[in-house]
């Protein structure tokens, strides 16, 4: 059945004008599209999978805004290994800065120190890759000490 092209309420195919606006009406048109305030309830990650979300949270250095918005997103409240993987992803991005902010200044008075730095900083963006892939791949990989603590954040969320 067409749409008014004025106001968007239902016609009938043989109208000349609209019985709602009276405005004339020069072809049968599809529906309108939803006005910008008709979404404005509804949920704006139902789309998303839990999976590309979980996915999300392991982006290098940018994964800890989704981490965030996936732990403040009402859709994933009860989606238990999404929100396991966002805690994870969230710690994993706090090692990071603990490296490279808080180890990685007392290294520079020694040059043996600096390339230990260096190698933390190389296995945590290697912790990074590994956890895109396994979790791309639909497992769930607890890291050492980092999955024990998301598992408990997890844990204390119910």
């Amino acid at each position: 059945m067409p749409f008014c092209t004025h106001c968007g309420s239902q016609v009938q195919p043989a109208d000349t004008y609209c019985a709602s606006c009276g405005s004339a009406q020069r072809d049968a048109s599809p529906a309108p599209k939803a006005a910008p305030n008709a979404s404005a309830g509804r949920d704006p990650f139902e789309g998303l999978d839990p999976r590309r979300a979980a996915i999300f949270c392991y982006i290098p250095l940018v994964g800890w805004i989704a981490s965030i918005v996936v732990l403040a997103a009402e859709r994933f409240r009860d989606a238990r290994d999404t929100r396991f993987h966002a805690f994870q992803g969230l710690y994993l991005f706090v090692a990071w800065l603990f490296v490279d902010w808080v180890f990685s200044p007392f290294t520079h008075w020694a040059d043996s120190m600096k390339a230990l730095s260096s190698i933390m900083k190389v296995g945590v963006f290697g912790a990074w890759i590994f956890m895109l892939v396994k979790t791309s791949q639909g497992e769930t990989f607890r890291l050492p000490l980092l999955g024990e603590l998301a598992d408990r954040s997890v844990s204390e969320q119910k």
